[in-house]
């Protein structure tokens, strides 16, 4: 019993592998290249038809090809992806505030939350498709339709996490900070929104994405430009390579907005990552 315990202790001790302590730098890359290699495989070795799947070469072809204009010339891919995460940030920067702020209100009350999420549940489950027609109805082909649409879409994960993190204050401290005359501006400051913060960039890393989501379905029923639109193009045309590469860049950017909350999170949140950390195995 002695040896085991001392030899778990000596294991316990041991700092982490590379792999444990950066998978992003040593297994993400292992897994897009098996990811590549796959689609290589199927195209050029099992014969898939390029119109269901082009060769990755055409698609990176493809890609450079939209890129390498100039950002101002309206055939460019940076021209189409500008407007696109324009109409991406403004909704997610207003539905997230909303979400937010709705959260804490109804939160805070509870019987605002009982008698309004009913229906807040119900509108977020209309498939946003059939609002997109509404919305070009409302505000036309202009940023308006867009950043609405997307802003609804990025509104209810912020505004369910908000909530999660309000419940997940414990009444304890609360209850041990107005023994000390703690006013309700310093509960809100100093415990309640400090404890919903996990929560809250957790329902922001979500929104983040989907920000993107809610973008391209504006621009799938009236727009005049972005990579929304690029995609309804080449599909008429079946112009199958320049659509994977539009569909890439799409995932990609949805990549760097989710990183992107994800550094504001380790600079505002970083007592909760230590924790977090502290905690595993």
């Amino acid at each position: 019993m002695t040896a085991d315990a001392s030899t778990s202790a000596e294991r316990a001790e041991q700092p982490p592998s590379i792999l444990r302590r950066y998978p992003q730098f040593t297994v993400s890359p292992l897994i897009f290249v098996v990811l590549v290699a796959a689609w290589w495989l199927s195209t050029d070795v099992l014969g898939l038809p390029a119109y269901i799947l082009p060769p990755p070469e055409q698609v990176l072809y493809a890609l450079i090809g939209g890129l390498s204009r100039s950002p101002w010339d309206k055939a460019s891919y940076w021209y189409h992806a500008g407007i696109t995460v324009w109409e991406a940030v403004l909704g997610f920067l207003i539905g997230s505030a909303a979400g937010a702020f709705l959260g804490l209100v109804l939160s805070h009350w509870p019987i605002l939350g009982k008698s309004w999420y009913p229906y807040i549940v119900g509108f977020q489950s209309l498939p946003k498709v059939a609002i997109a027609p509404l919305m070009v109805v409302w505000f036309g082909f202009g940023l308006q339709g867009k950043v609405f649409i997307t802003a609804i879409i990025t509104f209810f994960p912020v505004l369910v996490n908000m909530m999660a993190g309000y419940q997940s204050v414990e009444p304890e401290r609360i209850e041990l900070a107005r023994s000390c005359n703690a006013s309700e501006l310093h509960l809100l400051t100093k415990i309640i929104i400090p404890s919903c913060l996990p929560y809250l960039f957790a329902g922001l890393g979500v929104a983040s994405v989907l920000s993107i989501l809610g973008a391209v379905v504006g621009e799938f029923v009236g727009a005049s430009a972005g990579l929304g639109m690029l995609l309804m193009q080449y599909n008429q045309a079946m112009e199958i390579s320049p659509m994977f590469a539009v569909i890439l860049l799409l995932a990609i950017i949805g990549f760097l907005m989710s990183y992107l909350v994800t550094l504001v999170e380790r600079r505002y949140c970083f007592w909760a990552q230590r924790s977090n950390a502290t905690a595993r195995p």
